[in-house]
């Protein structure tokens, strides 16, 4: 039986490296996100469906496992990757604009979480991936709004794993832990040094931890460059 994906926060880069693997995989893939019309060339390189989502709605996240139920079914993979960030130093951060980055980064994936494990649940089966990152493992100066959303993002894949592991449910937690390459950031191009994480290696490893046996899951795992320092 032909598995699917589905990616929550697509964007050019992690997401797109998720989305042509799982392809490649024979996988029917979906792809999620707020601003959908930027995906169109990836959607047609993959063949995966679109659809305009707001990671942090309650609305907007029901509906998207709504329109999937009649596409790709309960999805085998879920991934979410959305994330926010607002710098700044605790006296001078909006309280709002702090609301609304944890909304994204930690409410929004719970949502995701709850709509894919109740249909997994029904399965039997499934996996639940998250993207996470250092500032999940130890909160950075001036990034304490990144800290409280990576760590409560951290704190629910923990529970979700001792819940939802003996059910069938496969949870992993991904702490990236250094830059990811990006062609399409100036910041963020390949050095040629290896001192980035390349993207389509991240999708390696997350496909990886999809098809490990039960026997001997893992709920977690940290990535990092050769170079960053732990």
């Amino acid at each position: 039986m032909t598995e699917s994906a589905l990616i929550v926060g697509a964007g050019p880069g992690l997401s797109a490296s998720l989305a042509r693997l799982c392809a490649k995989d024979g996988m029917q893939v979906a792809i999620a996100a707020r601003d959908i019309g930027k995906l169109a060339g990836l959607a047609s390189e993959t063949g995966a469906e679109l659809h305009q989502c707001d990671a942090g709605d309650i609305d907007s996240v029901a509906a998207l496992f709504k329109a999937t139920d009649k596409t790709i079914g309960t999805p085998n993979l879920v991934v979410y990757n959305p994330s926010a960030r607002v710098r700044g130093g605790i006296a001078e951060l909006d309280p709002v604009e702090t609301r609304a980055a944890i909304n994204i980064t930690c409410f929004g994936a719970f949502l995701v979480a709850q709509q894919a494990a109740t249909r997994m649940l029904e399965r039997g089966n499934g996996s639940l991936f998250f993207t996470g990152a250092s500032a999940g493992v130890k909160g950075y100066p001036n990034s304490s709004v990144f800290a409280m959303g990576k760590f409560g993002l951290r704190g629910l894949c923990q529970s979700l794993a001792r819940e939802l592991h003996p059910q069938g449910i496969h949870i992993g937690h991904f702490v990236i832990d250094g830059g990811i390459k990006a062609e399409h950031r100036l910041e963020r191009r390949d050095p040629g040094d290896d001192s980035m994480l390349a993207p389509d290696s991240i999708a390696e490893s997350y496909m990886h931890l999809h098809h490990q046996h039960r026997s001997a899951w893992a709920w977690e795992i940290e990535l990092r460059p050769w170079l960053e320092k732990f």
